[in-house]
């Protein structure tokens, strides 16, 4: 048989030491990430990490549903690459221009030997599925290397975008943990005499916060203060007044009776709440993959246009998040000459698109997801079929895409997500899943405990009964544990 042959070779004519090696190695490589995971859940269950425990569920969901698109993949590649149409149905809406396709009869096919040209080309055809379909005088709808390309591209873009996210967080995490200082500063400034025996009158237009949000650029002109606020995202983006003014407005509206209240640590919980969203591939994104693999057409340029999206998105979002803080400092500013005790900014939803501050977010999940589409896209085509593919387009449009693609993840890291974190907070509601699970969790743990200490006690008095020398209860009904409350709606306020 020769080296074409070999191609063909099924299972049954496969040495069984290959077939061992080769599952071993899967099977071990399978157990080793499974392990991975499985420890680092059981991690963030010990650290009371239940934000970031539910993130990596929802990674462990994308691995499935990829698994499960690559069991599909496989099972049916083989009646796929059977399903058969007319030549001139595969003549439209092509990535790339059809001369460039190299014909199995031109001068290709005439440097190869006389003897194994003919045997070369039918086990072509019979992979791709032509030799089925020629009989029909048709062609196949997608050939079974086609089909094992789109596989690869769909498991590399979820994988490329849950890393991106990753990364995006974990970077935008340090910079928000550097805000640290500033809260242990207030708790330290709320214990000092110095600061207690202070005058407790503010001076509104006098307070570093206003001074930089109101007094200075875009004051008496809207473009002006749009402008600033565009350009506030790339430098500066959270300065310390800013943190002082808007945790102080929070505590003020949410838990005026807790004024110890650790913002920066709810801030963070909130922000790890949230990535379990991110994180994931949603359906609509799904969708927008499928839409832009149709616009894939040659001439079009479509993945040098889509580029542009998540940049624009992502200068939007930044500047409404600056510009919402600017605006909290013009309300302030408008109303007040000076203010007894600190100036207190009100959080409202009127601040963010439609009145709904997880827009933001949904089109954070967006940025993040079409960036990592984009740098997906282009590694895929690299690797699978070169640097001078036709799909890959000319220099000229990759340049801009690949440095597009970095100056959103960096942008989105370090100013786009830390503020995020902040102004998100300053809607009309605080993030009530956060208290409502941790309280219930304690609640049970509470339960449970007491439920352990009620069947002890009814054993000691049971014994004691039986011997005579204690009084029956009248009424057990006193050391029940009412766990309704678990149902309520009403949360709890944040200063427990």
């Amino acid at each position: 048989m020769g080296g074409g042959g070999e191609e063909g070779t099924t299972l049954e004519f496969t040495p069984t030491w290959v077939v061992a090696v080769v599952c071993t190695v899967i099977v071990a490589i399978s157990l080793a990430a499974e392990r991975l995971l499985h420890f680092a859940g059981k991690y963030l269950k010990k650290t009371n990490q239940q934000p970031l425990f539910q993130a990596l569920q929802k990674i462990k969901e994308e691995l499935m549903l990829l698994g499960f698109i690559s069991l599909l993949l496989t099972v049916f590649q083989n009646r796929v690459v059977k399903i058969c149409v007319d030549e001139d149905v595969m003549r439209h809406l092509l990535p790339c221009d059809l001369s460039l396709k190299p014909s199995s009869s031109g001068e290709e096919g005439s440097h190869a030997s006389p003897g194994t040209e003919p045997h070369h080309r039918r086990l072509l055809a019979e992979a791709t599925g032509g030799g089925y379909c020629s009989a029909k005088n048709k062609v196949p709808l997608l050939s079974l290397e086609a089909a094992h390309h789109l596989h690869i591209f769909i498991f590399v873009l979820a994988i490329v975008h849950v890393t991106f996210s990753v990364l995006t967080v974990v970077f935008g995490g340090i910079k928000i943990r550097q805000w640290k200082s500033w809260e242990d500063s207030i708790a330290k400034d709320n214990y000092s005499a110095e600061q207690v025996l202070k005058p407790k009158i503010t001076h509104v237009h006098q307070h570093d916060f206003i001074r930089n949000r109101f007094l200075g650029v875009g004051k008496r002109s809207a473009i002006l203060g749009w402008l600033h606020s565009f350009l506030k995202q790339f430098y500066g983006s959270v300065t310390r007044s800013d943190y002082l003014a808007l945790r102080h407005g929070f505590i003020t509206t949410h838990c005026r009776s807790n004024p110890k209240f650790n913002f920066h640590k709810y801030m963070i919980r909130a922000l790890e709440d949230d990535f379990k969203k991110v994180v994931g591939i949603s359906w609509y994104l799904w969708i927008f993959v499928v839409v832009f693999l149709l616009l894939n057409i040659n001439g079009w340029h479509t993945y040098f246009w889509i580029a542009f999206i998540p940049f624009v998105l992502l200068l939007a979002v930044g500047t409404k998040l600056e510009h919402i803080i600017s605006q909290l400092a013009h309300e302030v500013a408008e109303k007040h000459v000076a203010v007894e005790g600190e100036l207190v900014v009100k959080p409202s939803d009127d601040h963010f698109w439609f009145g709904r501050p997880r827009i933001v977010l949904f089109l954070i999940h967006f940025i993040l997801f079409q960036n990592a589409f984009e740098i997906a896209f282009f590694f895929w085509i690299w690797v699978q079929y070169g640097f001078d593919s036709c799909i890959m387009g000319q220099v000229r449009y990759i340049v801009p895409r690949l440095i597009i693609g970095v100056f959103v993840q960096v942008l989105c890291s370090y100013s786009t997500l830390p503020l995020y974190a902040i102004v998100t907070q300053m809607g009309t509601h605080f993030k009530k899943s956060i208290f409502d699970e941790h309280v219930q969790v304690g609640l049970l743990g509470w339960a449970q405990k007491a439920k352990k200490k009620q069947g002890g006690l009814k054993g000691a008095l049971g014994a004691a009964a039986a011997k005579g020398n204690t009084p029956s209860a009248s009424d057990g009904s006193s050391s029940h544990v009412q766990m309704g409350v678990l149902g309520r709606n009403d949360p709890p306020r944040p200063d427990v």
